[in-house]
């Protein structure tokens, strides 16, 4: 498929994980792929990596200028970049909240702000931000990430208000439990890695975790001009986690 032939992205945390997977798969599919990243070293040939921290406005306004300067043009904008955070209310000091909520949600402001005078030039543009289902469902011991991503997902449907009519399609996905180096750092922590991992595995109704190529894949649909009818969409990508309800399997 070469759905994106001619098109330029932008994918932050484009160095790991579903950004990484992102950033392969819309080259696979035509793209030319600039990664943002702390550190983007050690990208598959034909992505191009650059450092950039989405919390630093000078660094995201360079790096979007070294993208028009290469290529020319920017088409999509994939704002992935994120950060976790664990506890209830009371677990969080002010700084963490002000860093998660920087990196989450600001940083996504910051890219799209300096990436919009790009977009809004192209035939094929959009934004696809990455959300989670925990924006609007309940999760324990994730009050801090749950916040930051219920701010992405307001913040898309606001975007996609303000831009539709610019010819700028907005969406986000919302995976659920994915696996990525995240949760993968998260279970190490557990005093049982492996049970800690059997037990996420089986809280999933299909039984495994989200794969970051699966969240890529829903990524690249929202981005692609084949869903150009596709705006202000939260696409979930989480096994079905938040919408079944299933009963516990039977005893063997």
């Amino acid at each position: 498929m070469s759905d994106f032939a001619g098109l330029v992205a932008i994918v932050t945390g484009g160095g790991s994980g579903i950004g990484l997977a992102t950033a392969r798969l819309l080259r696979s599919r035509g793209a030319e792929v600039a990664a943002l990243d702390l550190e983007p070293d050690g990208l598959p040939d034909g992505i191009v990596g650059i450092e950039a921290d989405v919390t630093d406005d000078a660094q995201v306004q360079s790096a979007v200028e070294a993208v028009v300067e290469r290529f020319g043009r920017i088409d999509v904008v994939v704002n992935n970049a994120g950060i976790g955070a664990v506890g209830d209310v009371a677990a969080n000091g002010d700084d963490e909240w002000l860093r998660v909520l920087d990196v989450n949600v600001v940083g996504m402001v910051r890219v799209a702000r300096h990436a919009l005078p790009h977009l809004r030039r192209s035939p094929a543009a959009a934004i696809v931000n990455t959300c989670s289902i925990v924006a609007w469902a309940g999760v324990e011991q994730r009050v801090l990430y749950s916040a930051s991503k219920g701010a992405v997902y307001s913040l898309t449907l606001a975007m996609a208000a303000d831009h539709v009519r610019e010819g700028i399609r907005v969406n986000c996905v919302a995976p659920g439990s994915a696996d990525t180096p995240w949760i993968g750092r998260s279970l190490e922590q557990a005093p049982d890695p492996v049970a800690a991992r059997a037990a996420l595995d089986a809280f999933q109704p299909t039984g495994r975790l989200v794969t970051a190529d699966e969240v890529a894949g829903a990524i690249a649909y929202l981005a692609s001009p084949l869903s150009s009818a596709t705006v202000g969409t939260m696409l979930a990508v989480d096994n079905g986690m938040h919408g079944l309800r299933l009963r516990p399997p039977a005893p063997q």
